[in-house]
């Protein structure tokens, strides 16, 4: 038996109001346990990232995630196939809420959407909210990045444009792709799970925890990792907050940790 521990911690940063949500399901205190080799037993945790100013964000944040687990959690197709139609619920809903008060147009989220059972972890991702991946000290983002940033970088690598210029680029953080309630553009979804074993970590969490790189990141799981998710969860976003970076966006992190079953 593999055993998945799951806790979310946050921060509102340098603003006074929080646009971040994430949950995961099946919910409650204690970990739940998928059987290493059933991969019909599966649990899902989702991460969103809304945009929109303090009401559209929050809601549009609130409404991808609860649509994202209601669906994925009653849907009984492959696993693959299930992601796509919990990420394109998300987006209908979205759609559904600005076509009932127009004042919400404009509202949008970024997501990440996850699956753990036997065969390891899948998702489905919109936006720049980063997916890492923790094993024996090392840490890795799995999932696309839709912002900017990643073009910038090409053009840095092609000697087009400057590493400080591509820094101070007002573009880097602006999204190629968001959950709007219209076509989605650009979707994340790899066709085979990534395998875990115990002692694996992994992170979903929204942007603002780029005021930490991998490596500080990787060393706080390492230093927290026995503590369990939790404690993993929450040192993430105290050091977060103890940068003190003036522009501290909302971050929030749902931390997954993998556990043989006792």
């Amino acid at each position: 038996m593999i055993r998945y521990e799951c806790a979310v911690a946050a921060t509102r940063g340098a603003r006074d109001y929080q646009e971040d949500s994430a949950a995961f399901w099946p919910g409650g205190a204690e970990p739940y346990a998928v059987a290493a080799g059933r991969a019909e037993e599966v649990g899902f945790a989702v991460l969103a990232d809304g945009m929109g100013g303090h009401t559209g964000g929050a809601l549009a944040s609130r409404i991808v995630c609860e649509t994202f687990l209601k669906t994925a959690a009653s849907l009984d197709v492959p696993l693959r196939e299930r992601l796509l139609a919990s990420l394109e619920a998300a987006n209908a809903a979205l759609a559904a809420k600005v076509d009932e008060s127009p004042m919400m147009a404009g509202m949008g989220s970024t997501m990440i959407g996850t699956s753990f059972n036997g065969e390891g972890v899948s998702w489905v991702s919109v936006g720049d909210s980063p997916l890492y991946f923790f094993r024996r000290g090392d840490v890795v983002q799995l999932n696309e990045d839709h912002s900017f940033a990643p073009e910038l970088n090409r053009l840095v690598a092609e000697g087009k444009l400057s590493a400080a210029d591509a820094r101070r680029d007002s573009r880097r953080h602006m999204l190629r792709s968001a959950v709007s309630g219209e076509e989605i553009t650009l979707i994340d979804l790899p066709y085979s799970p990534v395998a875990l074993e115990p002692g694996d970590f992994v992170v979903l969490a929204s942007d603002g925890i780029a005021t930490l790189d991998t490596n500080e990141i990787g060393r706080i799981i390492r230093g927290y990792a026995a503590d369990g998710a939790t404690a993993v969860a929450n040192a993430l976003i105290r050091a977060i907050d103890s940068v003190r970076e003036p522009h501290q966006d909302n971050a929030t992190v749902l931390v997954v940790k993998v556990a043989a079953a006792g």
